[in-house]
């Protein structure tokens, strides 16, 4: 009986032994078969990185190419300061001189602005794409390192409302501001279009926004999210994840200081300042463009009705970094921490 289980045993240790050594044999031929294609462009004010782990070359230098042009669409449909011939972008909307009563959209900006709207409700109204004139402020504000005045400020309370309606927007000259979610939609677009053509071993790094598919050799990406205390670009913090958004929001690169307390461009409509309620907010998410609001609504908003906010989402976790000493996380976050 004892000789039976012994060769049993032997048997099924041999067997795994030889299903291991397989896997890693395979796994070992896939990777060297795979290989690294990268590129980097600036759109959207960021460096956007892209890199691409396929067997075919000429694939995935075609594909770099395609993954350019959309980033580069988006920074044209989406650029509030300078026109571009036959687009309707957002500094046309606000600077043109048609007569036109209404005006035709590009159906991607067209859906951008609604799905942007959409968020108003679920932010308590932090997230608010018709402030551009409080945006354009705060921009002359931190590039003078001077407060703008407060007269100046509650004059932006006075906006042209957004009106949408079948393709097209009501020709009010809004000023529309979608910095908080330009990069996340375009992401989004691009991961959605390398998987289309069988590319799904990414990663894609668009100042801050995060996007990973496959790992190429099936294990998982591990992803540093930055320390906004270090001048250096110290990371505090790993996480791992494939097939995710990892999308951070905060004020320390883009700020100036006046008597001690730091400015920066993230700006609360409601309030008319920027938000200090943390230093920074990383979401991860499967969605590029959700993760890019929430992180945005979430480094706004009081973080206790933030942490409430992200309990309610599905697939949706955060951390905030209030101080070296102090890092808040939601329930599941720890799950995606790489030690």
């Amino acid at each position: 009986m004892h000789e039976k289980i012994n060769k049993w045993l032997w048997t099924f240790c041999f067997v795994l032994f030889v299903l291991v050594m397989g896997y890693s044999i395979y796994t070992t031929y896939i990777k060297k078969q795979i290989k690294s294609y990268d590129t980097r462009f600036y759109y959207m004010d960021t460096y956007i990185y892209v890199n691409l782990y396929e067997k075919d070359k000429e694939k995935a230098e075609s594909a770099l190419k395609e993954v350019e042009k959309i980033y580069k669409k988006y920074h044209e449909l989406t650029d509030r300061y300078q026109s571009y011939p036959s687009i309707n972008n957002l500094y046309y909307i606000h600077n043109n001189e048609s007569e036109e009563e209404w005006i035709t959209l590009d159906e991607e900006l067209y859906q951008l602005i609604e799905i942007s709207l959409s968020y108003k409700e679920m932010s308590e109204g932090l997230f608010d794409i018709r402030f551009g004139n409080l945006t354009d402020i705060w921009k002359k504000a931190i590039e003078e390192e001077k407060l703008p005045d407060e007269e100046e400020l509650l004059s932006t309370k006075e906006y042209n409302d957004i009106l949408l309606e079948d393709g097209k927007i009501y020709n009010n000259h809004a000023n529309i501001d979608l910095g908080a979610v330009a990069k996340g939609y375009a992401t989004k677009k691009v991961g959605e279009y390398l998987k289309k053509i069988g590319i799904d071993k990414f990663v894609i790094n668009a100042g801050g926004n995060v996007l990973v598919g496959n790992h190429y050799g099936n294990e998982a990406y591990k992803i540093g999210i930055e320390d906004p205390t270090s001048k250096d670009g110290n990371i505090f913090a790993k996480v791992k994840a494939n097939n995710m958004a990892i999308v951070t929001s905060g004020g320390y690169q883009r700020f100036f200081e006046i008597d001690g307390k730091r400015y920066n461009h993230i700006i609360d409509p409601m309030t008319l300042y920027p938000s200090n309620h943390t230093l920074s907010v990383t979401v991860i998410t499967e969605d590029s463009l959700e993760a890019d609001i929430l992180s945005t609504i979430l480094f706004l908003m009081d973080i206790d009705k933030g942490r409430s906010l992200v309990e309610q989402l599905e697939n949706v976790e955060a951390i905030w970094y209030v101080s070296e000493e102090e890092q808040i996380v939601s329930t599941g976050f720890n799950e995606y921490l790489y030690e």
